[in-house]
């Protein structure tokens, strides 16, 4: 017998439809970038490579501050921003309403902070009044709030919270890995003080850089010599380099290269058609889906256009359905890998991706659902999803 292994080996490359919220199809412009001759890294060459992805990553993020690429990962990064603005003993007041909240906060309590969460049911946003009920309690060092909470398809109100910090000491930071490139984000007018996101998203390349940016207000508590002990991760010595026109130690060469050549295609398209695009395909998606009986995950009105969560139906096993979609169609969707695992699948509407990709998608799901015994009016989500994408 032939194990699923080998049979996913035996499948042409060709048919694999990466449908994850991340990592996310890389477009061939950017993997033949990828594949070219590596060259010093503290040459004129890559020097010239480094700052202009820097610069063309800035009106994505909304800043005017120094933007530090690293090579590590969207957890990385995230450690890297508790790392350099806490001090042991030291409150964080973390917005929990997703599998990314979560994280922060296991990391917070790693490095010896120590650790509110405002608890907020999962596919929800935190009511503004009980955050700045809890900033009135205590002194925070920092208030975490996830921008785009792909567990759940929810994006956190950061205009409001940055409100709420603007006159305190207490720092904003964000996880914007899963938004960044895909919805809007304005670092500088949001009062955010500190993001982190990273490469496998919707901005189009493989796993492997994270990317943190800094305010002003930030910058003033990284640079004392009372944070946690730091080496690697570092920001002042990222800031020294960034000055410098290089990175610190050897970075990503080859990412870096793929990145370059990604932010060529979303400034070719243009920020704004992106954005619109990526908010029409995940417009579309959710309609087509509502129409086979897949409920929405998110709750709240402010909801992710990068990624789509869903519900189940009733009697259907949503592990079982993803299985099967890879088995019949390769496409590659995800579930939950938490308490929600079998009741909820999520699929990725970011990066180089067109409404024929969506409604492929749908197509399959639709396929499958039947398949596994779910009552679906065939056709019917492409006709909504259809409809959706032309209400513009």
């Amino acid at each position: 017998m032939t194990s699923p292994a080998s049979a996913a080996m035996a499948f042409p490359a060709d048919t694999y439809r990466l449908r994850l919220p991340g990592p996310i199809a890389v477009p061939e412009r950017v993997r033949a970038a990828i594949a070219r001759p590596i060259v010093s890294h503290r040459g004129l060459e890559f020097r010239a490579i480094w700052s202009r992805t820097i610069d063309k990553l800035r009106p994505l993020l909304g800043t005017a501050q120094p933007i530090h690429p690293l090579a590590t990962s969207g957890t990385g990064v995230m450690e890297a921003a508790l790392l350099n603005i806490v001090a042991p003993g030291e409150r964080l007041l973390i917005v929990n309403n997703g599998q990314w909240g979560e994280r922060f906060a296991t990391i917070g309590r790693a490095l010896g902070a120590a650790i509110d969460t405002i608890d907020v049911p999962w596919g929800e946003t935190a009511d503004p009044d009980v955050i700045e009920g809890h900033l009135n309690r205590h002194d925070y060092r920092a208030l975490i709030v996830v921008h785009n909470e792909s567990s759940t398809g929810v994006m956190g109100d950061l205009a409001t919270a940055g409100r709420l910090v603007r006159e305190r000491p207490t720092l904003l930071v964000t996880d914007t890995v899963s938004g960044l490139a895909g919805m809007d984000f304005q670092m500088d007018a949001w009062g955010v003080d500190v993001a982190v996101a990273g490469s496998q998203k919707a901005l189009m390349c493989p796993p492997g850089l994270g990317i943190i940016a800094a305010s002003e207000k930030a910058w003033d508590v990284i640079r004392r010599d009372d944070r946690l002990p730091r080496f690697f991760f570092d920001l002042r010595r990222a800031r020294d380099s960034y000055d410098k026109g290089e990175s610190t130690f050897t970075p990503a060469i080859s990412l870096i290269y793929g990145l370059d050549a990604s932010l060529d295609m979303i400034h070719e398209e243009g920020q704004a058609n992106v954005l619109a695009r990526h908010a029409r395909l995940a417009r579309g998606m959710k309609a087509g889906a509502a129409a086979i009986g897949l409920e929405n995950f998110a709750k709240a009105d402010a909801q992710s256009n990068t990624v789509a969560c869903f519900h189940v139906p009733e009697g259907i096993d949503g592990t079982r359905l993803i299985r099967r979609l890879y088995e019949k169609h390769r496409t590659v969707i995800a579930g939950a890998r938490n308490r929600l695992q079998g009741k909820m699948i999520r699929i990725g509407t970011m990066g180089a991706i067109a409404e024929g990709d969506i409604l492929t998608d749908l197509m399959h799901i639709e396929d499958v659902l039947a398949e596994l015994g779910h009552s679906v009016e065939k056709g019917a989500a492409i006709v909504a999803a259809t409809r959706a994408f032309r209400c513009d």
